[in-house]
């Protein structure tokens, strides 16, 4: 890892006359004609990225609601995996890879027969919307080639696309027959309404936002041996069998915590649960209750409330997961729910996105980009910047430098071979500029961003007038 060392005679008695009345702390909005700033009594270059490697990496979202074109997902995403690799992802999140009730129109969230990956025919198609067997194969062998983990997707409450039958319980027909002829072709965990709430040995209804009488019983020890307990379980099909690394559980509020508990005892591996609250202190529970990571929608409500509803840059400020749970929280801009037709609620608007993406880049936590955001030609080069600023210079502890509506200024301070980086975001519709004790003493500065071209130098004691760019972003760090 390349030191960097800021020591020079004659520059630091050139810094110290620069010093002298230095700038007060009240921002400054800059003329699109004005000064540079650039200073160059000596010869500075940027620090090569490359040289540094902080072990944090990113994880991508590779899928929106009903993607295009069907049948072909799988092979679209092989082609993609090794250039996402080389920018510095390291997992993939794929969307439910089975059968579901919609056959070669679902998104897989209407889960039908967990062992049926497209070599099935039933609900009117062999492959999934994604494509067959063999291509998710392929798909996860190219992955794997390439250094990247792949995520499965795993409904573990509600199924949907059985067949009807007398339920007792409910004293009416319900769709809760699972076999051969009813919604689960391969065989493989059969279900019928003693596998649902409520049943011959439990009342207990959780109640449920989707399908409320197939939910399952995962008390039951029968369902919990088909979906992680036995050899040929869900959890272990999919890991032994499929060669998934990992899991993104949905909707946790669903079901209790101790089934994602005892999942990852059985089969260990990266997870994520999708608690869908903006409540950190709801998530914090989940996160020690269970040992799995989970969205961090704490964050993603403040980026919304600071970048659009509230327009208040403060919000940036309020609690997070990522503030107590680095290590467990993963954050986000966008995903496959938030982006869907006609979300007006929870949506962070395409104008604000590249801002959203510069905070979750460069503050702790684990950070998500929602595949239409990366292949959005307009923010590809600025999101690969990101990528390797977040790889190389986001580490050390977080402390906010300066923050009000329109200005946010966070610095994470690295360590004795990583100098770290300081981000300045502005909402402001001028080019703004205030000056901060950044810490590093006598040196040049430069956005690796590369949003701007304005290159200070600290004074003797660190001070510097930093600069984002209007409406925009900056991501500072030393020169050498």
């Amino acid at each position: 890892m390349k030191q960097f060392f800021f020591k020079n005679l004659l520059l630091y008695l050139f810094i110290l006359l620069l010093s002298v009345g230095c700038a007060s702390d009240d921002s400054v909005e800059v003329p699109t004609d004005g000064d540079s700033g650039v200073v160059d009594p000596v010869e500075f270059t940027a620090l090569n990225l490359e040289d540094y490697d902080n072990g944090s990496r990113v994880m991508m979202q590779a899928f929106y609601w009903d993607v295009e074109p069907r049948f072909e997902w799988w092979n679209t995403l092989s082609g993609k995996v090794a250039d996402w690799s080389e920018a510095g992802i390291d997992r993939i999140w794929l969307p439910p890879a089975t059968k579901g009730q919609s056959g070669g129109y679902s998104m897989g969230y209407d889960v039908s027969d967990y062992y049926d990956f497209g070599n099935f025919e039933q609900h009117g198609t062999t492959p999934t919307r994604f494509g067959t067997r063999a291509d998710l194969e392929n798909l996860i062998a190219t992955a794997h080639e390439n250094d990247l983990e792949v995520i499965a997707d795993i409904v573990l409450n509600h199924n949907s696309g059985g067949g009807l039958e007398y339920n007792p319980y409910r004293d009416k027909d319900t769709y809760s027959l699972f076999d051969e002829t009813h919604g689960n072709a391969s065989g493989m965990f059969n279900r019928n309404y003693e596998d649902f709430y409520p049943n011959s040995v439990s009342n207990y209804d959780p109640g449920s936002l989707f399908y409320a009488e197939t939910n399952l019983d995962h008390h039951r020890e029968r369902v919990q041996n088909w979906l992680w307990k036995q050899d040929n379980s869900v959890a272990n099909y999919y890991k032994n069998e499929m060669g998934f690394d990992g899991w993104r559980f949905d909707y946790v509020l669903g079901f209790e915590s101790f089934v994602i508990k005892d999942w990852l005892a059985e089969v260990g591996g990266f997870s994520v649960s999708e608690l869908w609250d903006g409540d950190p202190d709801l998530i914090r529970e989940h996160i020690e209750a269970t040992g799995s990571g989970a969205f961090d929608f704490a964050a993603f409500y403040r980026m919304e409330q600071a970048f659009d509803r509230n327009d208040d840059l403060t919000y940036l400020t309020r609690d997070q997961v990522w503030q107590t749970h680095p290590d467990k929280a993963v954050t986000f801009t966008a995903n496959h729910d938030t982006e869907k037709d006609g979300n007006i609620d929870n949506y962070i608007e395409s104008s604000n996105k590249l801002k959203a993406y510069a905070f979750i880049m460069t503050h702790p936590g684990y950070p998500t980009v929602f595949y239409l955001d990366y292949e959005n030609e307009a923010f590809k080069e600025q999101l690969n910047k990101l990528i390797l600023i977040h790889n190389t210079l986001a580490t050390g502890d977080l402390e906010v430098l300066y923050t009000d509506e329109d200005e946010y200024i966070a610095k994470r301070k690295g360590n004795a071979d990583n100098p770290g980086l300081i981000v300045y975001i502005t909402s402001n519709s001028s080019t703004k500029r205030r000056t901060i004790a950044t810490g590093w003493n006598g040196v040049q500065l430069m956005d690796y961003s590369e949003n701007t071209t304005y290159s200070p130098i600290t004074d003797v004691d660190g001070g510097a007038q930093l600069e984002a760019p209007a409406n925009g972003y900056a991501v500072w760090s030393v020169m050498q």
